[in-house]
């Protein structure tokens, strides 16, 4: 069965599931902790002149999950290292704490014995997602003015991979 596409998760109204403790397993809520997509947070190369700084910022509150996050990272870094290698630094600014539950529906010819329909439909860990606040960045990347143009081409590649509304913050 395939994941559920992203609209499903995105509204922030929803309660953060993020309850997990190690050195306490009696204390946790979720028993176990679904793996994270993304693993890494920093790529390139910091330099101490960069004179540029942009930011992929979210224009409201919205639950991304972590392997949108990861698509548009990929997307975007392949952009960068190709139009300007060894010459930016992308950062990650969220990191996917909420855990993301899913009420499993069965259908097709003879599943209607497996379901339970709304019956205890708490729903098990599937994945896990990144909230974030409305004015809060996603992404940020440095790098020098002549690269302004590049910087913003692979930000549009990764707003374009995910659900919800940005804007590019130039400082």
């Amino acid at each position: 069965m395939g994941i559920r596409p992203g609209r499903a998760i995105r509204d922030a109204d929803k309660v953060a599931w993020t309850r997990y403790s190690k050195s306490k397993p009696r204390k946790s809520f979720i028993k176990a902790m679904p793996h994270a997509d993304l693993h890494q947070y920093r790529m390139g190369a910091m330099k101490d002149d960069f004179d540029l700084e942009m930011s992929l910022v979210s224009e409201h509150a919205v639950i991304i999950r972590d392997n949108a996050i990861e698509s548009a990272r990929q997307s975007s870094n392949k952009a960068l290292e190709k139009d300007a290698p060894g010459n930016y630094y992308f950062v990650v600014r969220v990191y996917p704490h909420h855990v993301v539950r899913e009420n499993k529906m069965i259908a097709g010819a003879g599943a209607d014995r497996l379901q339970k329909g709304m019956r205890q439909a708490f729903g098990r860990p599937t994945d896990r997602a990144a909230r974030l606040k409305a004015g809060s960045a996603l992404f940020t990347v440095y790098s020098y003015k002549a690269n302004e143009a590049h910087l913003k081409k692979a930000l549009i590649r990764a707003k374009m991979k995910l659900s919800g509304k940005y804007r590019i913050r130039v400082k």
